[in-house]
């Protein structure tokens, strides 16, 4: 085998070794199944008895903000993670086996990428419980979803060189936190942007959340005439933003997260 089919036979195990440690892990677990059920059904049954969007069902309109943010806090778990390996010593066990050094970080990505459309389908199923439809054609759809997937793949390097950088659990989850939460709320996922005040509004129009949900809501056809949109140009041409956000993250973070793993590794 050449160098590159072993980077990808390499990269394939570790992800099937994070599948099978979420698989039996209740807290990795509940964040797949459980807290993607407890998104909709509160932001349906609490927020959605109290919010009005124009010309449209709330429970419709929030299904894609819920789908962005879920993607959005799931990539912590990326960083997670990888502070823990780093911690108890497990990537420099990796570092004893004739092993590619990108396959720790693919292998992550990957195994979060696989559990991040897991939770998607999770989503989708509940949201259509309690009333979500699409109303495109289901090649639009696909593609409602691909740019979420994307998104919370390129989203997942970000965490990766976060928790490479920091390497320790406890104060990666508090910056992650502090990140992902305005990331998630101050954007169009639950609200109509376009009445926040002015500084506020700023951030939403060019939050790369707002882009990806806005793509969505498109893409699924969850939008109406009769709501306001920003004239701000990420919002003006939301699809073609998303898939340039995920790029651009891509092509940051990951040489970013292979140079930090390396120097953690060399150690």
């Amino acid at each position: 085998m050449n160098a590159l089919q072993l980077a990808v036979a390499d990269g394939l195990t570790i992800t099937r070794r994070n599948v099978i440690k979420i698989r039996r892990t209740p807290d990795m677990l509940g964040a797949v199944v459980l807290l993607p059920i407890v998104f909709v059904l509160m932001f349906a049954y609490v927020f959605g008895s109290v919010i009005d969007i124009p010309g449209m069902s709330y429970r419709e309109f929030m299904i894609p903000g819920v789908f962005a943010q879920t993607v959005v806090l799931s990539g912590q778990l990326t960083g997670y993670t990888l502070t823990l390996d780093l911690q108890k010593g497990i990537i420099d066990r990796f570092r004893t086996l004739p092993m590619s050094s990108s396959a720790v970080l693919v292998g992550q990505t990957t195994g979060d990428l696989l559990m991040n459309l897991s939770s998607v389908v999770v989503m989708a199923l509940v949201g259509l419980l309690v009333g979500w439809r699409v109303h495109t054609s289901p090649l639009e759809v696909v593609g409602g979803f691909l740019v979420l997937v994307l998104f919370a793949y390129a989203f997942s390097w970000v965490t990766a060189t976060v928790a490479l950088a920091l390497r320790t659990p406890e104060i990666f989850n508090n910056i992650a936190t502090l990140v992902s939460f305005p990331l998630s709320f101050i954007a169009n996922t639950f609200i109509d942007s376009t009445r926040l005040p002015g500084p506020l509004k700023a951030f939403a129009d060019w939050n790369p959340v707002s882009a990806v949900t806005l793509a969505a809501r498109q893409l699924f056809g969850n939008t109406n005439p009769a709501m306001p949109v920003s004239g701000a140009w990420p919002m003006q041409h939301p699809i073609a933003t998303s898939l340039l956000w995920s790029v651009l993250i891509l092509i940051i973070f990951v040489p970013l997260a292979t140079r930090l793993f390396q120097k953690a590794v060399s150690r």
